[in-house]
């Protein structure tokens, strides 16, 4: 079920945080969490809110008594609140695991403290800019601690054009428009977005009249992916039926599933993706909620005619009618050469989430069909996101017909996969009639050589 619309998605709603008006990204309407701290100063991460470019620290909120109302209600036998307790964690996984409604009245109080008179100052006569942090002055990280990190393989397009390049005469395999597929990624190589990605190593056979052969991926890939952060979790052997995998649902961020092609082609059978996958996954250092993302609620782009019906335990009419989010994603490069000449990023692609076959309950419903446990700050990642038009396919293996067909950059140099030295940029943004745009940030991360 999505989330209503509120005062907190109310367009005219104006933050005295000024860079927060008419921000692209981070506007008061969105309120994405993450975790920062100062830079070389061995602090402890603390819990944060993207305003514009600045950060709310919103454990000094707590810690300042800002929010007693919240803290009150909330409040256990020994005084202290759950949710206090989460603003003040070092990750957003306590903030996670609490129920909506708890979220949503967090939603309200951060709205408010931010929220600007008629006159631009401080509604809230106790905020101020001493609780803010300038974003260029701290260092961001993974939001969470990452337990587990299944990634999926939700579009339809990316499915068909990866299948036609190797099976050109079936390309869909017939259990794909049946059932969410998926494999278990590597949490612990999941970075955020910035670090650097090293060029992996494995074992590929270019010649298949040869011996395979061990050294650096020739045909490393980016994929464009939405993930979906996992917030109150279920029981060992407890399903959680499609009506409510929205309430397990936190929100949603960027992600590249950085590819080794080579390593992949000749590794993957019987048992699917392992070293061609494992060696790095960067996620974007916001997540946006699902509360802020609720104007931008949609259908997916829909099923043909010959397409099957989920089977009923996929099956919800509110999943139907708004199971998507309309999250526009894009894919920019640049290049070594590029940087130096001064020469800004060159755009790949753009494509949409709602280009999706399968919705982020469907995905974790089907994760748990079988009993399977999600936690709080768990990321289920949608596979590549592709469209059905040539400048919405969402990795280079597609993009460039496995290699035949090269991108040309501006500067003339040619990309079938990548070299090192190109940094690779994700963005994604909502934006739809009645409603104040935001976005998700970037995703980025450049290709360095292993030393």
């Amino acid at each position: 079920m999505s989330r209503p619309l509120d005062e907190t998605h109310d367009p005219s709603r104006r933050s005295w945080v000024g860079s927060a008006n008419g921000h692209g990204d981070f506007p008061i309407q969105n309120l994405p969490f993450g975790r920062f701290r100062r830079p070389g100063s061995g602090d402890r991460a603390r819990v944060g809110v993207a305003i514009g470019d600045q950060v709310l620290d919103v454990a000094a909120c707590f810690e300042r008594g800002l929010f007693e109302r919240q803290e009150r209600a909330g409040a256990s036998e020994n005084g202290r609140g759950a949710l206090a307790d989460a603003c003040g964690a070092d990750s957003l996984n306590p903030l996670m695991a609490l129920p909506a409604d708890q979220r949503l009245a967090l939603r309200k109080e951060l709205s408010q403290l931010l929220l600007a008179d008629r006159d631009g100052r401080p509604a809230d006569s106790r905020a101020g800019p001493d609780l803010l942090v300038p974003m260029r002055e701290v260092e961001l990280l993974v939001p969470a601690e990452i337990g587990d990190y299944t990634d999926f393989y939700a579009s339809v397009f990316h499915a068909s054009n990866v299948g036609a390049l190797f099976r050109p005469d079936n390309p869909l395999l017939p259990n794909y428009k049946w059932v969410p597929i998926g494999y278990h990624g590597r949490a612990s190589s999941i970075v955020v977005s910035g670090t650097p990605v090293c060029r992996p190593s494995g074992q590929t056979r270019p010649d298949p009249n040869a011996p395979p052969r061990f050294g650096p991926s020739r045909r490393l890939d980016y994929e464009l992916e939405l993930g979906v952060f996992v917030g109150p979790g279920n029981a060992l052997g407890r399903p959680i039926p499609i009506g409510d995998a929205e309430s397990h649902m936190f929100g949603v961020c960027l992600v590249n599933d950085w590819s080794a092609r080579d390593v992949q082609a000749w590794e993957y059978q019987p048992l699917g993706p392992f070293l061609a996958k494992n060696f790095a996954t960067s996620v974007s250092p916001w997540v946006v909620t699902l509360e802020a993302l609720a104007p931008f609620r949609s259908p997916l782009r829909g099923r043909s005619a010959e397409d099957p019906a989920p089977l009923p335990y996929l099956d919800d009419v509110r999943d139907r009618q708004a199971g998507a989010v309309d999250v526009v994603l894009e894919v920019s490069l640049v290049s070594a050469t590029m940087r130096e000449r001064g020469i800004p990023p060159v755009r790949l692609t753009r494509g949409c989430a709602t280009d999706l076959y399968w919705t982020p309950a469907q995905l974790v419903t089907h994760h748990t069909s079988n009993g399977c446990n999600l936690r709080p700050g768990d990321l289920l990642a949608t596979g590549t996101i592709s469209g059905p038009d040539p400048d919405s396919l969402g990795c280079l293996l597609e993009l460039t017909r496995g290699g035949r067909d090269p991108i040309k950059l501006p500067t003339g140099e040619e990309r079938t996969f990548l070299a090192d030295g190109d940094e690779v940029i994700f963005r994604g943004w909502c934006e739809r009639s009645g409603a104040t745009p935001l976005g998700l940030g970037d995703c980025r991360g450049v290709v360095m050589l292993r030393e």
